[in-house]
């Protein structure tokens, strides 16, 4: 896969893509990691990527040129179209599923945004996806962009040590993940629990789901609403219903 994020402020991905799991994957060659400044295709003499919005009212916007040329720039390299994703708190909500159509494209561009806005052009004729992370404000696109970025990167084959750990995330399955232990089997004097230590994967796949739906069912109650459970999915529900009333 390749990744090219547009931003103004490329020094800031520097330690991102050279760190931890993007840093391996990119080494391994799973994935090409670039960041590169949309301010170098500016068409005016001081580099200018931002005007005052016609029809007045605060704040700077993002002008059209530099970002269409800069996508074009980077799309020569594409065999394929890629998808282009705008970075932006109107978009739609970045999740899980949206994290698992993505790895499964050859190429992502980013757009990071700053100041009021971006010129309306971008988004209907240039970009494929609008993207938020959440329904607050940042600076910019940047931080987002990352996040998009590594929680895409981690499900491409080969990049986790153990592939399961991606399949068995919260919200890869649709439910927050079961508890987990390590050693010491007991630390001052909390114990891990015994189904755990019997070697009995079967109890233990169990103790598992139902640990993951007790954990979504306490704290994110409207994945459920999203869920095809099974009989005793239902069944063991209705046990935690019962025992909150």
């Amino acid at each position: 896969m390749k990744v090219d994020v547009l931003t103004l402020f490329p020094e800031m991905f520097t330690g991102v893509f050279e760190s931890s799991i993007l840093g391996k994957a990119n080494d391994k060659g799973i994935v090409s990691l670039n960041a590169i400044n949309f301010r170098d295709f500016s068409l005016s003499k001081h580099h200018t990527v931002d005007d005052t919005p016609y029809g007045g009212g605060g704040g700077m916007v993002l002008k059209p040129e530099p970002i269409f040329a800069a996508v074009e720039h980077v799309k020569t390299s594409s065999i394929n179209p890629p998808r282009v994703i705008l970075m932006c708190p109107q978009g739609e909500t970045f999740t899980q599923k949206k994290a698992e159509e993505l790895s499964k494209e050859e190429h992502l561009i980013f757009i990071c945004g700053h100041y009021e806005g971006y010129d309306e052009r971008i988004r209907e004729h240039l970009v494929t996806d609008e993207l938020s992370v959440g329904d607050y404000v940042l600076t910019g696109g940047e931080i987002p962009a990352m996040t998009v970025i590594d929680s895409v990167v981690r499900l491409l084959p080969g990049v986790l040590g153990n592939q399961m750990s991606a399949v068995t995330d919260s919200f890869s399955t649709g439910l927050l993940e079961y508890p987990h232990y390590t050693r010491p089997a007991e630390f001052r004097g909390w114990k891990v629990p015994d189904i755990l230590l019997s070697g009995h994967h079967a109890n233990i796949d169990v103790w598992r789901r139902q640990q993951a739906l007790k954990r979504t069912f306490t704290r994110r109650p409207d994945l459920l609403d999203k869920l095809e459970l099974t009989v005793q999915d239902k069944k063991y529900l209705r046990e935690l219903r019962n025992q909150e009333q």
